[in-house]
């Protein structure tokens, strides 16, 4: 198994690295920094059933992740036939906490009613497609319609293999928010920087999205985690904001705020008073929103409290599992948008 991933995945709106290359070696060793990573997986392999996916759980499980900070992009296609078994095999993989995507969706990869059918998490264009953009009016056609069915399922889009500035431009007036590729590796100093979007580019409205839609994977780590493990997970990625500390079954117990965590550790002799103590003991009380909460009902959740208006607001699922975060930053353009 490999990564799709060759770069960082960016959000196009916030320039954000929200996942990394990760890959299982040969010897099943996991290689991936701490943010959420995607991974490539053979549809093949999911109909093999469960022991062909043993070696991802026991990559994971070695690398002491857990498997809600694992995007599985699904390769290849499913024939008829097949289909009963490879939704089995999905709703297993979901149950257990992974994130599901499709790779190649709209030419060669699975068809669009069983991408439909599997509700993912992310859908991936063909990167041949993107390289089309925005010269070939029919590689638009096809992006177009993938981002019109992301919508009506709640998923998000990647744009693979991004070179030029005119695709970033094109795909983000298509509405696609993800994208990785040579044009938005990390220079020299290590930061990603993204395109801006021309002033006079039409913005799409979404009226009322769910938070789902704008849901990206959270950084969680287990409830009893030592405040140094924290430290450590900030320090990886000066884009992440929030560390999620979740149960055993997923569930979230508490929040930390980039700022205010770190903060804590500033003080003289902060480390020594905290870090091999219990994070719990810094966290705040998870701010969290069911999954189907509209953005203008997230923004009046997110201004309850005055001090921490602008921390991440966790989204949960039907048993409050933690899906992943949504940031206020994101809301607020959102909702700028609906009202202007």
């Amino acid at each position: 198994m490999s990564s799709l991933l060759t770069s960082p995945m960016v959000d196009l709106d916030t320039g954000a690295v929200i996942a990394q290359p990760a890959v299982v070696d040969s010897t099943g060793t996991l290689r991936a920094a701490p943010l959420p990573m995607v991974l490539e997986l053979p549809v093949r392999v999911v109909l093999a059933g469960a022991g062909a996916l043993a070696p991802l759980h026991e990559a994971l499980r070695r690398a002491g992740r857990h498997p809600r900070e694992a995007i599985l992009l699904l390769t290849g296609p499913c024939q008829e036939q097949d289909r009963p078994l490879l939704k089995v095999g999905l709703d297993g993989l979901r149950t257990i906490g992974y994130l599901l995507g499709f790779a190649d969706v709209g030419t060669s990869g699975a068809a669009l009613d069983l991408v439909a059918d599997t509700s993912p998490y992310l859908l991936a264009l063909d990167p041949e497609t993107v390289t089309r953009i925005p010269g070939d009016h029919r590689a638009t056609a096809v992006a177009r319609s993938v981002v019109t069915l992301a919508r009506g399922l709640g998923a998000h889009v990647l744009a693979p293999g991004v070179e030029r500035e005119p695709q970033v431009a094109v795909a983000r007036g298509l509405g696609v928010r993800l994208a990785h590729g040579p044009l938005l590796a990390p220079g020299p100093d290590g930061k990603v920087r993204v395109p801006l979007p021309v002033t006079d580019e039409p913005v799409s409205v979404m009226l009322g999205p769910r938070v789902q839609e704008l849901l990206i994977p959270a950084v969680t780590l287990p409830a009893e985690a030592k405040a140094e493990e924290a430290v450590k997970a900030f320090g990886q990625e000066p884009t992440i904001t929030s560390v999620i500390l979740v149960d055993e079954f997923q569930r979230p117990k508490g929040s930390l705020d980039r700022s205010r965590f770190l903060l804590s550790f500033a003080a003289r002799y902060g480390h020594a008073l905290h870090g091999a103590k219990p994070a719990q003991r810094l966290a705040d009380p998870p701010r969290t929103v069911p999954r189907t909460t509209p953005a203008i009902a997230a923004m009046q959740a997110a201004g309850r409290d005055s001090a921490r208006v602008y921390d991440d607001l966790v989204v949960t699922d039907e048993m409050n599992r933690c899906l992943g975060i949504v940031r206020v930053s994101d809301l607020i353009r959102q909702v700028t948008a609906i009202r202007s």
